[in-house]
C-alpha cells in the first residue's frame, strides 16, 4: 500500500514538473496578448473541461504532463475567425523564440527553487555504506549496501571510535531505507593490511542547513553546475549512439525513472526533493536540443526562417516533427 501511494505521489511530482514547463510558455504566450485556447492538466482524451476567460483549463484521462494550445500554431487553425494578430505564427521570431524558450526557464527555474530548499532544510548526515566486502566483518552482521550508519558525521570519527573498542561488541545504529536497526559486531583486534576493521567501502552524505539567502546562492550554484554536467552527458550519449547502440543502455525510461524515484523517496523527503530538482534539470537541457518535437527543434525551424528570409513549408515541418516524435519513442 505505501509503495503504491510513492507511486502516486512520484507521478503527481513527475506531471507537475511537465505542467510548470508548459506554464512557461502559458504565461508568456498570456503576457504578449496570444490567444491561448486550452490549458491541459494531463494528457487526452479529456475528462473534464471548464473554460474560464477564452481559455480552456482541462483534466486529462492520462496523468502524465501538460499542454498548452496557442491560437496559430498551426497556419491552418487561423481560419477560426479569431484575430490573427494575436496568431502565434503572425507573431514576430524574437516574440515566438522566447515563448518557446519560457519552458526551459522554468523547468531550470524549478530545479533552482528545489535545490535551495534542500540546502534550506539540510539533510541529516551520515556516513553512507557503497560497497560491503563479501565474507568481512559487516557482510557477517548483515550490513548492506545503501546502509547508513547514523551515529557518524564522517569517516575518522567512526575509525576512531571503532579502533578504540577492538575486541568488544559494539551496536552500529543503521537506517535502511524506512527502516532503523541496530547491529551488533565486535572489530577486530588484528585488521590485514590494506584493509578496514569493518570491510565497507563509505562516502560521507548529508547537508548542514543553511540560511535563506545562502541557500539560494548555492541552489543557483549548483543548478548552473548540474545543467553543465547534463548538457555535456546528453551530448555525448546523443552522438555516441551513432558508433556504439549499446549506450542507449545508459538511458532511462518513464517506468526506470518511478523505480529510482520509489527507491528515493525511501531515504527522505529531502532526497526526493533532489531528485525531481534533476530530472527538472534534465528536462530543461533535453528541450534545447535541436530535436523536432522539442523546443530546441522549435527553435531551429525559427533560426532556418530567419535565414531564408521565411517559414518553412508547414508538411514539411509536420514531417520532421513526426519523425523527431518517433525518435523521442523510441528512447522511452
Amino acid at each position: 500500500m505505501i509503495e503504491f501511494l510513492s507511486v502516486i505521489f512520484i507521478i503527481a511530482g513527475l506531471s507537475i514538473l511537465v505542467i510548470i514547463h508548459e506554464a512557461g510558455h502559458f504565461f508568456v504566450a498570456k503576457w504578449f496578448g496570444l490567444l491561448v485556447e486550452e490549458f491541459g492538466f494531463g494528457l487526452p482524451p479529456r475528462l473534464w473541461g471548464k473554460k474560464i476567460g477564452e481559455t480552456l483549463y482541462s483534466f486529462n484521462w492520462l496523468p502524465f504532463g501538460g499542454f498548452v494550445k496557442i491560437y496559430g500554431e498551426r497556419h491552418e487553425e487561423e481560419n477560426s475567425g479569431a484575430d490573427i494578430s494575436r496568431s502565434f505564427s503572425r507573431q514576430p521570431i524574437g516574440r515566438r523564440a522566447v515563448i518557446i524558450g519560457a519552458g526551459v526557464a522554468m523547468n531550470f527555474l524549478l530545479g533552482w527553487i528545489l535545490l535551495s530548499l534542500v540546502f534550506m532544510v539540510g539533510i541529516p548526515q551520515a556516513l553512507l555504506i557503497t560497497e560491503v566486502k563479501a565474507g568481512g566483518l559487516a557482510d557477517l552482521a548483515g550490513i548492506k549496501k545503501s546502509d547508513q550508519l547514523t551515529d557518524f558525521k564522517s569517516v575518522p570519527e567512526l575509525v576512531e571510535f571503532i579502533d578504540e573498542r577492538k575486541g568488544q561488541e559494539i551496536i552500529l545504529n543503521i537506517k535502511r531505507g524506512r527502516e532503523d536497526l541496530a547491529v551488533k559486531v565486535m572489530p577486530r583486534l588484528i585488521v590485514p593490511e590494506g584493509e578496514g576493521n569493518l570491510g565497507v567501502y563509505l562516502v560521507e552524505s548529508g547537508l548542514p542547513k543553511s540560511g535563506i539567502l545562502e541557500s539560494f546562492w548555492k541552489g543557483l550554484a549548483n543548478a548552473a553546475s548540474l545543467t553543465a554536467m547534463i548538457f555535456f552527458g546528453i551530448a555525448d550519449l546523443i552522438t555516441g549512439v551513432f558508433t556504439d547502440v549499446s549506450i542507449l543502455e545508459r538511458f532511462i525510461g518513464p517506468i526506470g525513472i518511478i523505480n529510482v524515484a520509489i527507491e528515493t523517496t525511501k531515504l527522505g523527503v529531502t532526497h526526493f526533493l533532489q531528485l525531481l530538482a534533476l530530472i527538472s534539470l534534465n528536462l530543461a537541457v533535453f528541450n534545447v536540443f535541436p530535436i523536432p518535437a522539442l523546443d530546441g527543434g522549435r527553435l531551429l525551424f525559427l533560426l532556418i526562417e530567419k535565414l531564408k528570409g521565411g517559414p518553412l513549408n508547414p508538411k514539411t515541418e509536420m514531417a520532421v516533427n513526426g519523425l523527431g516524435f518517433a525518435f523521442l519513442l523510441f528512447l522511452i
